[in-house]
């Protein structure tokens, strides 16, 4: 895997992605390679290397961001009962830039 596979794959449009919901600064798509039945990753268009690294002057971005995770959650919420959201810092973090995973379900056996 690359170091920043959002920047690299998915916004350069090298590797294709089902979107779910799309804005100006974010985007929300089904996971390339899911770990649960329902698996989405929401992403700041510009490269923000991780939570940690939020500045003030991204507030305006941070808003955006989590309204579109707030809308897929609650989307996810309503077809299957339940959902979690979940970010990785560190050495948990594969790809070094800021993502949320929406997911429902039981992990898949991989």
């Amino acid at each position: 895997m690359t170091e920043d596979f959002y920047c690299e794959e998915v916004l350069s449009g090298k590797t294709e992605v089902e979107k779910v919901l799309e804005t100006e600064n974010v985007l929300a798509y089904y996971h390339t390679k899911p770990f649960y039945p329902v698996h989405i990753v929401a992403i700041p268009k510009r490269h923000i290397p991780s939570l940690l690294s939020l500045e003030e002057t991204d507030n305006e971005l941070l808003v955006e961001l989590f309204s579109v995770i707030k809308q897929v959650a609650a989307q996810v919420t309503e077809e299957h009962g339940a959902c979690r959201v979940l970010t990785n810092l560190g050495n948990y973090q594969d790809s070094k830039h800021l993502h949320f995973h929406i997911a429902s379900g039981k992990p898949l056996n991989k």
